[in-house]
């Protein structure tokens, strides 16, 4: 039955009285209202652009929107390209996105962007051109800039003209409240060359080519350098824990625990980019952050033999540099490696290299000359664990064109770590290999030899313990590694280790051989490796070992006579000299490879903290107590500018200049113990003649008194008097009567 309205009174339908406004609906129009963007967050603009005319402007908004389309929603309507009198565009366009954040990515991917050969996009938020170009800011009549009068500024290198001509070493210490930067004196006291309280909070470093000392502070990083140590640079990363430069020095990444925080009324360097970000990558020259990155949640990491999940290890670096400095890269462990270009920082190819399972990379520390290979690129090596029947791989990768240059299978794999040698001449994998039973554990390393075509592997397989600690020789082809039979993991006595030695067989030509076992020396406690930047020299240490603390010294090209079994080897190992440095916690060679510094560090311990310099050879120099001795860093070198020839010609005739050296050390060892004998000599002359003029006040002062001017007679005569004087006792002992009785 259909309803009726016959009940309802005309007024109840009656139209004109009803009203809308009385009709409260604020709780729907709160929900289901769309939140439009708001100011000008949106809009960006773009300049650089070819001036084109009204009949060419559809082509150039197309060709541009291919761009402005791949970081983010915008359309032909939301560019505004404007046009002159003459017909003509001005050679800028404002483009609106689709959020505020498009519009961000725009500017950091597509400033500085080449459009052709002879155009580059320049890029802004129209919020800058607000904030930078409001009424009262820019005048309306054009006053051309002031130039500034030029000012030579100071050499960042002139440490390299030593003025003793010596070509020593600096180095800096931290110790209590000061940082001081020295001349190595070798035996005699370093020579103070500026000494600051309170110049960092945290820690010092040294830039990798020695140009600029890193100080950190709570509000950034400060760099310094020139004759005068004036700041060149300040990179304001609030609480900053840790930084690292590109190999070249021309960039800077600084990493904090705490999430920047761009406060209402802004930030001197910083945008709102950057806000409840981690990382900043910086260049150095402009002191201008170039991109900002949040921190990666830490992958859990592997349960231990009783079940425990040990805390995630933080990874760092977190972005690593490749050797040309033209890509940085970042890995999201188990899934990718995201590649970018510098300085855009943009990502290369626009998408992140997708490898399933991936565990660490490593770029190749020089850009490796490959045979076969006409055009030499970038190249990094990464490995895969073992997931399901899939087994574990070891790959290199080419950049930018992202082709595989070679992969490596490998089965029963517990762990591997990759190590590259200094040139990229070889790339080493340790591998970590369980037994079926995975109760007990070796380790084999498969050798890439990265020069040689199709990059053959090499096997060494006669390894029967763990190895706990491998490093390449500097600029050559020997290596020396650390092994143990015992279970790895902390222990409350440190374990029982061997140190091996291995170098490459003779071989005909330039070629290098296969490698071989050189020698084995067991029963140590050592757990360090230490190669001289200039190779030949190791120094084999244990340290932060409450128990022990001795040091090493080897030579591997020992000029003495070779041992039969040695014969077909590149090798001739020595043992040169031991030491003992109790409570070592740091060691460190000098650029040259002619000094080595070990210090004990109030951060790890606080007792006996100081430090020691030996030479090459092991001989102790110096030994230098320190109370609250935290730090000490080598100041590095940049590479010779000598070529192969000058360098090889230098070495040829090492026994001139030697002789020349030896005799400027002679002369200033003789001028030192001249200097030591007339100072002592000196210091008696000045003492004899205080002795005498106090001589003089006091016979004075005893004539006045009345006293004999001579004392020690006065004292003989007083002497002879108590003689005379002298009264002499005489005790006398008496027997009156004597009784004897016999008892039976």
């Amino acid at each position: 039955m259909a309803p009726s309205f016959d009940h309802l009174r005309d007024a109840d339908v009656d139209e004109d009285d009803y009203d809308e406004d009385e009709i409260d609906i604020s709780d729907l129009r709160e929900k289901y209202e769309v939140q439009l963007e708001q100011g000008y967050d949106t809009f960006i603009v773009i300049d650089g652009l070819p001036e084109v005319t009204e009949e060419q402007k559809p082509k150039l908004v197309k060709f541009l929107l291919k761009k402005l389309t791949q970081v983010g929603k915008t359309k032909e309507d939301l560019i505004y390209m404007p046009m002159g009198k003459d017909g003509k565009s001005l050679r800028f366009a404002f483009v609106e996105f689709s959020s505020s954040a498009e519009a961000a990515a725009a500017v950091r991917q597509l400033d500085n962007v080449p459009l052709d050969k002879k155009h580059t996009l320049r890029v802004n938020k129209m919020t800058d051109i607000d904030r930078y170009g409001r009424e009262g800011r820019v005048d309306d009549k054009y006053v051309p800039p002031k130039i500034e009068e030029f000012t030579e500024k100071e050499h960042l290198r002139y440490f390299l003209a030593d003025p003793s001509g010596r070509g020593r070493d600096q180095f800096a210490m931290y110790r209590g409240d000061s940082v001081g930067v020295f001349w190595n004196g070798e035996k005699d006291t370093p020579e103070t060359i500026v000494d600051r309280q309170h110049w960092t909070e945290s820690f010092i470093q040294w830039s990798p080519l020695g140009s600029y000392l890193v100080s950190v502070h709570q509000q950034g990083v400060q760099l310094w350098g020139g004759a005068s140590w004036s700041r060149q640079k300040r990179f304001a990363h609030p609480f900053v824990n840790m930084l690292d430069f590109s190999p070249g020095e021309k960039y800077i990444v600084t990493w904090s625990n705490r999430p920047i925080s761009i406060p209402d009324e802004g930030h001197p360097q910083l945008s709102l980019d950057e806000d409840g970000k981690n990382y900043v990558i910086w260049d150095v020259e402009t002191a201008k952050p170039l991109r900002s990155f949040a921190n990666l949640d830490l992958p859990a990491a592997a349960a231990t033999a009783d079940g425990a999940k040990p805390p995630p290890k933080f990874p760092w670096p977190a972005f690593k540099w490749s050797a040309d400095e033209k890509y940085v890269a970042r890995l999201t462990q188990g899934s990718s490696i995201s590649v970018y270009e510098l300085p855009r920082m943009n990502l290369l190819d626009k998408t992140t290299i997708k490898i399933d399972g991936v565990m660490d990379f490593e770029w190749a520390p020089a850009t490796p000359q490959r045979e076969g290979v006409k055009q030499y690129e970038q190249l990094f090596c990464y490995w895969t664990p073992e997931i399901g029947s899939n087994p574990a791989k070891v790959g290199l990768m080419s950049i930018p064109s992202k082709q595989i240059v070679r992969t490596l299978n490998l089965f029963s794999v517990t762990d591997a770590k990759l190590h590259w040698q200094s040139d990229a001449t070889y790339l080493s994998v340790k591998v970590d290999r369980h037994s079926k039973s995975k109760k007990s554990q070796a380790t084999t390393l498969e050798i890439f030899r990265i020069k040689e075509k199709g990059v053959p592997v090499e096997v060494v397989d006669t390894i029967k313990d763990t190895v706990i600690n491998f490093a390449w020789e500097p600029k050559g082809d020997r290596f020396v590694i650390i092994t143990t039979s015992e279970p790895a993991g902390p222990t409350a006595v440190p374990p029982k280790t061997s140190v091996s030695f291995f170098c490459p067989e003779k071989a005909k030509g330039q070629a290098v051989g296969n490698f071989k076992h050189l020698r084995t020396l067991e029963k140590k406690n050592s757990n360090a490796i230490y190669w001289s930047p200039r190779g030949r020299f190791v120094v084999v240490a244990t340290v932060a070992n409450a128990q022990n603390s001795d040091l090493e010294f080897y030579d591997l090209d020992f000029e003495g006579e070779k041992p039969e079994s040695d014969k077909d080897l590149t090798a001739n190992l020595q043992l040169m000299n031991t030491a003992d440095h109790y409570g070592l916690t740091d060691i460190q060679w000098d650029p040259a490879g002619r000094y080595v510094a070990s210090w004990a560090s109030v951060w790890k311990h606080t007792m006996e903290n100081g430090y020691h310099i030996y030479d090459f050879r092991g001989e102790q120099l110096r030994e230098e107590p320190v109370e609250k001795f935290r730090q000490l860093a080598w100041r590095p070198r940049p590479a010779t500018l000598l070529s192969k020839e000058e360098q090889k010609q230098i070495r040829k005739n090492l026994r001139e200049y030697s002789k020349q050296f030896e005799q400027e050390d002679a002369e200033r060892g003789a001028s030192a113990d001249l200097a030591v004998v007339e100072a002592r000599r000196r210091m008696l002359d000045e003492w004899l003649a205080w002795r005498a003029s106090v001589e003089v006040e006091v016979e004075e002062e005893r004539l006045d008194r009345g006293l004999p001017a001579n004392p020690v007679e006065g004292l003989i005569d007083q002497a002879e008097d108590e003689e005379e004087q002298q009264v002499i006792e005489e005790i006398v002992e008496e027997v009156i009567e004597e009784t004897e009785e016999i008892v039976s």
